[in-house]
């Protein structure tokens, strides 16, 4: 059933899934959602970075996305900010967002400026950095370490080195690296 969530559009969840089922779906479960978001990236051939974002009343998915650096030709399609796109302009401030990796520093920005309550990060193996900033910002942070989802992204660090460092750093970072 998480995978079908996790490739549903958002908008259609309210009309398949009730509302007694989000509010039954623990972190984890939630995790695996953005998880499996993440493996959808990079079956199409990009950065595995999902996220979700839900309602801290009802626990309901208001926004999901993935990584689409590569796919879209977007340099800051991260899973975090798919997911906010999707869903759209509101107040964050009673949201939690998740993400399978510890937030660069654009998506920390975003996350703090629209208030967001609190923030799952999924790898912080991987990556991390940012944690102790959101904190001083007033977002909680909870780290909730996903074994799929750190194996997936040592995977494609280790197959896509230099996508991984467009990602976080932008093409710069690959020229000035092989000069």
């Amino acid at each position: 059933m998480l995978n079908v969530i996790a490739h549903l559009p958002t908008r259609s969840l309210s009309a398949i899934v009730e509302d007694e089922f989000f509010v039954k779906l623990s972190d984890r479960n939630i995790m695996r959602i953005a998880v499996l978001l993440a493996q959808k990236s990079y079956d199409e051939g990009g950065c595995p970075i999902g996220g979700v974002i839900i309602d801290n009343n009802t626990r309901r998915i208001v926004g999901k996305g993935h990584n689409t650096l590569v796919q879209d030709n977007d340099p800051y399609n991260h899973g975090e900010t798919s997911a906010i796109r999707d869903a759209g302009r509101q107040d964050f401030s009673n949201t939690t967002i998740f993400t399978t990796l510890s937030p660069c520093d654009v998506c920390a920005t975003l996350i703090y400026m629209r208030q967001f309550d609190r923030v799952v990060v999924g790898d912080v193996t991987n990556a991390s950095g940012n944690e102790q900033m959101l904190r001083e910002k007033g977002v909680n942070v909870e780290i909730l370490e996903d074994p799929e989802g750190i194996a997936l992204y040592a995977k494609y660090r280790a197959e896509k080195p230099e996508l991984d460092i467009e990602d976080w750093k932008g093409l710069a970072a690959i020229h000035r690296a092989r000069f």
